[in-house]
């Protein structure tokens, strides 16, 4: 489902995010991407929504190669990969409720549908007193929860988290951790970058480390990556 093959990233001024990075993730597999800060778990993410291009190598993600994807094909990568960004990218001309419902227009889901959907999962986040407040109006840990709501709505076949768990308390941390895992469980693929050691050890699941961009060690499990 995606798979690194030898990639480079280096921005202007001689900036190396990663080197020589290689992976597989298989279909319906869940894998942890970790490292200290500035290692390059944001720059991987990015390559593999195809909003940074890699310098060197492929990024193949459903089979094709996101590099080589036109402009006008990337709306529906993106439209199959729900995404919890670190800085959230709400809409702040939107409410809470209308942030999560809007992949769901996109996708020309009824109404009604939609209303029940996005309910359901705003229940889950406790985030239903919230529906018609806007970003501004609520909380950085409450506005990580819009985030990951809005990746999940739509049931996406993979789904890229970057610190999904920065802004929240442990118990919430592990609740969005859950809805994670259940959406890898009924057969998403999950990456989910973090540095959050507490759920590394809570959750069994194959890792790789990168450290100043280079993969230095990792985790497979049987079966999920290589």
């Amino acid at each position: 489902m995606i798979l690194f093959t030898r990639v480079a990233k280096r921005y202007p001024q001689g900036l190396e995010a990663l080197s020589g990075v290689s992976f597989h993730l298989e279909k319906g597999a869940f894998l942890f991407v970790t490292g200290p800060s500035g290692a390059g778990k944001t720059t991987l993410v990015k390559l593999v929504l195809g909003v940074e291009k890699p310098t060197e190598g492929s990024v193949i993600v459903a089979g094709r190669n996101v590099s080589a994807l036109r402009a006008a094909s990337m709306p529906f990568l993106r439209r199959n990969v729900g995404v919890v960004f670190q800085d959230f990218r709400l809409l702040e001309s939107r409410t809470v409720y209308q942030n999560v419902a809007l992949g769901l227009e996109i996708l020309g889901w009824s109404g009604r549908d939609i209303r029940a959907r996005v309910d359901q999962l705003l229940e889950r986040l406790g985030l239903e007193r919230l529906a018609r407040h806007r970003p501004r109006e609520i909380s950085g840990g409450e506005q990580q929860r819009v985030a990951i709501a809005r990746a999940l709505v739509n049931n996406p076949p993979i789904v890229l988290a970057d610190e999904p768990t920065g802004s929240v308390d442990p118990d919430l941390a592990v609740e969005i951790m859950d809805l994670l895992v259940d959406a890898q469980r009924k057969g998403t693929t999950v990456l989910v970058a973090t540095h959050n050691l507490a759920l590394l050890e809570r959750y069994d699941h194959p890792r790789i480390y990168l450290q100043r961009g280079r993969l230095v060690d990792g985790w497979a499990g049987p079966g999920r990556t290589s």
